[in-house]
C-alpha cells in the first residue's frame, strides 16, 4: 500500500484544510516555520498511532477538529480485516470514489491530554438501511441480520463475518452507494480498523533536531526502525501470541479468584482478573558502539549523519533482495546537516536507490538536494499574509519560488546533465561504467562524477524529459538524453519528437536504445549470478532477444524456481509486482556481474558504449 495525499486541518499552523501528493520520494521545500516538519509530525501521529501535544491544535483555527487524513493506492487485491478469512477492500466497500483507502482520524486538540476521537473510512458505501451498518456489527448481529432479511446462510461459513457481509449484500438487487464516513471505531468496526493497520505502510521518522542523549541517541534510530518493521512483518504471529498467553493467564487467574471465592465471597467479589500485554517494541534494544565502545551519538554530527546514510543504503539493499511490498516510508528532514558536499550527494544517490523500493519524505534547504530530483518530487509550501499556507508541485513557475528560497545560483564544477527515464537505468549506467573502465575502457566514471558534483543525473521517466528542455536550455551545460526505444523496427521510438528537439540544441544529445530497453543488454550470465547472489538459484538457456520485455520474462522464471503455482494463476498487482522486483535486480545488481567481454556479447552494435563516449565528447 502507498500513501497518495496527506490532508490536515487545525494542526499547527494548518487552519484550513490542506492538502499534499506524495511520490516515490518527495522533497518538502520552503522558508522556515512554513511547515515542513508538521507535514512530518502529522503522518508520525497518524501511521504510528500517536496522539498530538496539548499545543498541536492550530491556535486560531477549530481545536476540537484536528484532523489528519491519509489517503493510500496501491491497494492489495486482498485484505484481513475482522477474521483470519481474506477478503478485499473494494467487496467491503471501503474505497473512495477514486479507489483509494482514505481515513480519517480527528482528535480532542481542545483537552489537556488530546486523544484520536474518531476514525473513519471515507467511502462509496451502500447507504440501503440493512447495509450501512454491517462493518460496525458482530458475529452474533450479523447472524441475527441476516435471519431478520431471509438471507439463506446454509452454504456460508458462520464463524466468520466476511463471508456473512457478503451473503447479506448479495440478498439486495439494488445496492445504493454514496460517498460516507464510516465509523472505523465503533464495535465490530474497531477489529476492521486494526486490520487494515496491518495493510498500512510503518513510517520512520528522522528528525533534524533529534536531541544526541544516551537516552534518545539519534543514531539508534535506523535500528529502532529496523525492530518496528521486523515486528510489522510478524504481527498476526505475536497477536496470536499475545491471545494465547491473555487465554492462559485469564484462565489461572479466573480459578484463583474461584479459590478464594470458597474461603472469603467478600473478597472474590472485589477481584477481577485483568491482562494488560506491552508493546513489543519495548521488548528489544539495540545500539551502535565504536570499536573503542564509544557510543555514535558522542561521535560528530557528520558522523552521526553517515550512519543513517548507511541505514539507508543497507535497507536499499534488503528491500532489492526480498520480493515484499513496500512496508515503510522514511521521512528525513533536512539529511543534508553537517554533511560535506560530498557526503550530500551521496545522500542524494542513496535517497533514489531507496526510493525504487520504498517512499522518501525530504524536507530540505539545499539547493543540490532540490535540484536533483524531478519537478513532480517537489513540492513548496507558501506562507500568505494571513498565515494560511499554499503548496505548489514543480515547475517552471514554482522553481522560481525554490529559486528565490533556496538561494539557488550555477554551480560551476557541474559538467554535464543526464537525462534518464528511470532510477534502474540510472544504476546500470554508473554500474556499467565501473565495469568498463576495469577492464581497460576509456570512459567517464560517472558515479565517480556525480559524488563530486560534475554531473547531474534527472530520472523523470520518458514522457516528461522533454520538460527539462527549457529549465536547462540558460544553464550553458551539455546535456546527454537517452531513450528507451520500446517500439519494434520499422515502427518510430515512442519519443522520436522529444528526440529530434532536443538534439536541435547545441551541445545537447539525444539518443534511444538500439534495442527494447536498458535490460536487453544484460547478459544472461549475469543476471543469473545476481539471482545466486541473494540465494536463489535460476537457469536461463539463452540470451533475450532485443526486443523481449526483459523483466517480465526474468519475473516468470523466478516465480517458476520459486513457486508451485502457475504465472497465469497470480493476480495482475502480484504480476506487476514481481516484475519490478526483477528490473531491480536486473539493473541494480546484475550489471555489476557484467564484463567487457559479456557486454560484446549481448551488444555486437556497442551501443552502450558508444553512449558513453558521447558523454565524454560532451565533457570534453
Amino acid at each position: 500500500m502507498k500513501l497518495r495525499k496527506l490532508r490536515i486541518r487545525n494542526f499547527r499552523c494548518y487552519r484550513d484544510e490542506i492538502s499534499i501528493d506524495f511520490e516515490n520520494i518527495t522533497s518538502l521545500i520552503g522558508k522556515n516555520d512554513c511547515g515542513k516538519s508538521t507535514m512530518m509530525d502529522a503522518l508520525d501521529v497518524f501511521l504510528n498511532d500517536k496522539n498530538p501535544d496539548k499545543d498541536d491544535a492550530c491556535k486560531y483555527g477549530d481545536p476540537k477538529d484536528l484532523t489528519i487524513i491519509c489517503e493510500f493506492e496501491e491497494i492489495p487485491s486482498e485484505v484481513i480485516i475482522d477474521d483470519t478469512n481474506p477478503t478485499s477492500l473494494n467487496e467491503e466497500f471501503l474505497l473512495n470514489q477514486e479507489g483509494r483507502l482514505e481515513i480519517h482520524k480527528t482528535f480532542s486538540g481542545h483537552t489537556q491530554n488530546p486523544k484520536c476521537i474518531n476514525i473513519s473510512a471515507y467511502a462509496l458505501h451502500p447507504v440501503n438501511e440493512g447495509l450501512k451498518d454491517l462493518l460496525q456489527l458482530k458475529n452474533v448481529d450479523l447472524k441475527k441480520r441476516a435471519k431478520e432479511l431471509d438471507v439463506d446462510l446454509q452454504n456460508v461459513n458462520t464463524k466468520i463475518n466476511a463471508p456473512i457481509r457478503s451473503a447479506i449484500r448479495s440478498n439486495f438487487s439494488d445496492i445504493k452507494l454514496q460517498p460516507i464516513l464510516v465509523p472505523l471505531n465503533e464495535d465490530n468496526a474497531k477489529n476492521v480498523w486494526d486490520g487494515l493497520k496491518n495493510s498500512m505502510p510503518a513510517f520512520a521518522l528522522f528528525k533534524s533536531d533529534r536531541a544526541s542523549t544516551d537516552q534518545d541517541p539519534e543514531a539508534q534510530d535506523p535500528l529502532n526502525a529496523a525492530i518496528r518493521e521486523a515486528i510489522k512483518a510478524k504481527e498476526e504471529d505475536l497477536r496470536r501470541i499475545t491471545t494465547y498467553v491473555e487465554e492462559e493467564v485469564k484462565k489461572i487467574a479466573k480459578a484463583t479468584v474461584d479459590k478464594i471465592r470458597e474461603m472469603d465471597p467478600n473478597l472474590a467479589s472485589e477481584l477481577k482478573p485483568e491482562f494488560k500485554p506491552q508493546k513489543w517494541e519495548s521488548l528489544f534494544k539495540a545500539s551502535i558502539t565504536g570499536d573503542e565502545g564509544i557510543p555514535i551519538n558522542k561521535r560528530g554530527s557528520g558522523v552521526k549523519r553517515l550512519i543513517l546514510l548507511n541505514f539507508f543504503r543497507a535497507k536499499a539493499d534488503q528491500e532489492l533482495k526480498t520480493s515484499g511490498k513496500n512496508t515503510i516510508i522514511y521521512g528525513i528532514e533536512e539529511p543534508e546537516t553537517s554533511q560535506h558536499p560530498n557526503n550530500q550527494r551521496m545522500l542524494i544517490a542513496a535517497f533514489n536507490e531507496l526510493s525504487i523500493s520504498s517512499q522518501v519524505v525530504l524536507s530540505t534547504h539545499t539547493p543540490m538536494l532540490a535540484r536533483s530530483l524531478p519537478d513532480k518530487s517537489l513540492r513548496y509550501i507558501q506562507i500568505n499574509d494571513d498565515k494560511s499556507r499554499e503548496i505548489f508541485i514543480g515547475g517552471d513557475e514554482t522553481n522560481k519560488l525554490f529559486s528565490k528560497a533556496l538561494g539557488i545560483l550555477p554551480d560551476n564544477s557541474v559538467k554535464i546533465f543526464i537525462g534518464i527515464e528511470g532510477p534502474n537505468d540510472i544504476a546500470f549506467l554508473k554500474n556499467i561504467s565501473k565495469v568498463l573502465i576495469r577492464d581497460g575502457e576509456s570512459i567517464p566514471d560517472l558515479e565517480k562524477m556525480e559524488l563530486n558534483g560534475e554531473l547531474i543525473f534527472f530520472p523523470l521517466g520518458g514522457s516528461t524529459l522533454a520538460l527539462w528542455t527549457s529549465r536547462l536550455e540558460n544553464l550553458n551545460r551539455p546535456e546527454f538524453h537517452l531513450y528507451d526505444r520500446d517500439t519494434t523496427p520499422p515502427a518510430q521510438p515512442k519519443y522520436q519528437a522529444q528526440i529530434d528537439k532536443i538534439n536541435q540544441r547545441e551541445n545537447c544529445i539525444a539518443l534511444f536504445t538500439g534495442k527494447r530497453e536498458i535490460e536487453n543488454y544484460i547478459h544472461k550470465d549475469a543476471i543469473v549470478q545476481a539471482y545466486n547472489r541473494n540465494g536463489l538459484q535460476i537457469a536461463i538457456a539463452h540470451n533475450f532477444n532485443d526486443f523481449d520485455d526483459v523483466p517480465l520474462e526474468v519475473a516468470k522464471i523466478v516465480h517458476t524456481a520459486t513457486s508451485p503455482n502457475a504465472w497465469d494463476e497470480l493476480k495482475d498487482d502480484k504480476k506487476e509486482e514481481k516484475e519490478q522486483n526483477a528490473k531491480r535486480t536486473v539493473s541494480n545488481w546484475a550489471t555489476q556481474f557484467m564484463s567487457k567481454a559479456l557486454l560484446n556479447e549481448i551488444d555486437p552494435n556497442n551501443d552502450v558504449i558508444g553512449w558513453l563516449n558521447q558523454i565524454k565528447s560532451l565533457i570534453e
